[in-house]
């Protein structure tokens, strides 16, 4: 088994201008898809982000204090799973709850190095 790393881009719900029972109702989609993956014993952390980004760029360690409003996709979060291989990965990523408005699931394995 391999570690892989579900990273989620896409709109700040913020700026969608979801009400606050879609705001509710979407959060119940996500805990459902993340105690799922807890019950199949393969979630191994994960974390949403605020909006707000920092970027430290180059040489001369240019720094931009960036907000969601001001990119058209930001990493919203991520999950850590514990699974085969990709295709496994995706298998759990056809839960994501934000398909629907036009969010992406990156998937990426988590590199090991030898100690």
């Amino acid at each position: 088994m391999k570690n892989f790393m579900m990273i989620f881009i896409g709109a700040d719900y913020a700026d969608l201008g979801l009400s606050p029972e879609e705001l509710q109702s979407r959060m119940g989609k996500w805990f459902a898809w993340g105690n799922k993956m807890e019950q199949a014993g393969i979630l191994r952390g994960g974390e949403a982000l605020t909006p707000q980004i920092r970027r430290i760029v180059g040489e001369n360690r240019t720094v931009t204090d960036l907000t969601s409003a001001e990119v058209k996709e930001i990493v919203g979060g991520y999950y850590t799973v514990e699974a085969k291989d990709f295709d496994a990965v995706e298998e759990i990523a056809q839960d994501f709850p934000d398909y629907d408005l036009g969010g992406t699931v990156e998937i990426r394995e988590v590199m090991v190095f030898d100690k």
